[in-house]
């Protein structure tokens, strides 16, 4: 059966986002495209992406997919996208891993999260990338990351970055400290780590990279014990490119704009 949705794909969103797998992986859905015009657009989330996916929209695409984009003024593109009700759905590095907030009704980090921070004593969370990579770009993924768990995150300060990391503290909703830190390394694998202490409990999360479908896993401990939540062998980047294949079959506007919009502001204060 031929695909649904043809898709086009710079060579620097391709190598971003692992465009040609996840399509792949989607092949009744999506497939290449075979002239100038595609349905669906990939943009490399770099600096200047909100342009970039303003001009697809424009240009009458369908649904828009942006590999993992650096904190940026979203307003122009979510009304462009709006008056021509294009699909713009954000690929994000660790935060759109399907184990964070799923759409398949089962219990996820966010909840998880979510249930414990009126106890919470404390969060402590360190990502992890190759030695190289930009601080200041790793920060923004990892502030994505726990502000789709947190919900919000007050006073953040950061107290030092530097091209070997970072370290950032600021307050959960109910007053408790929260640490991130950033490390690059090659000692370890890349991912993001968050463990959230509650007074009869915590959650720990350990989600890695998105170059394969890895396992992300979230584990939940109260006075029922210890609860490892449900194991999705699935990649952050397919993960996104399902939720843009349900918007698009209904029609509908996902609010990754919006949510994104949180981060550039939170981002703003720091820069």
């Amino acid at each position: 059966m031929s695909p649904q949705y043809t898709v086009s794909a710079t060579p620097e969103a391709e190598e971003a986002g692992s465009v040609a797998l996840a399509v792949a992986s989607l092949p009744a859905t999506f497939g290449p495209a075979e002239a100038d015009w595609a349905d669906v657009v990939v943009v490399a989330g770099t600096p200047g992406w909100t342009a970039d996916a303003a001009r697809t929209v424009e240009s009458g695409a369908r649904g828009v997919m942006v590999i993992n984009p650096v904190p940026e003024d979203t307003a122009h593109l979510a009304a462009a996208a709006e008056a021509a009700r294009t699909a713009v759905v954000l690929d994000l590095r660790w935060a759109s891993s399907p184990a964070l907030v799923s759409r398949i009704g089962e219990p996820d980090a966010r909840d998880a999260v979510r249930s414990g921070l009126g106890t919470a004593a404390m969060l402590d969370s360190v990502a992890t990338a190759a030695p190289g990579t930009d601080s200041n770009r790793l920060l923004g993924e990892h502030l994505a990351t726990l502000l789709t768990v947190t919900g919000m995150l007050d006073g953040v300060r950061v107290l030092r970055i530097d091209p070997t990391g970072y370290t950032a503290t600021g307050r959960l909703a109910n007053g408790a400290p929260f640490a991130a830190q950033g490390v690059l390394t090659s000692a370890r694998p890349a991912g993001v780590d968050i463990q959230l202490y509650t007074l009869d409990g915590g959650v720990n999360i350990s989600v890695p990279d998105p170059l394969a479908a890895w396992p992300a896993e979230v584990r939940v401990r109260g006075s029922h014990g210890e609860v490892l939540l449900p194991t999705l062998f699935e990649s952050a980047h397919r993960a996104a490119w399902r939720r843009l294949k349900d918007h698009l079959d209904a029609g509908t506007l996902p609010d990754d704009l919006a949510g994104f919009a949180r981060l550039t502001d939170l981002y703003e204060t720091l820069t």
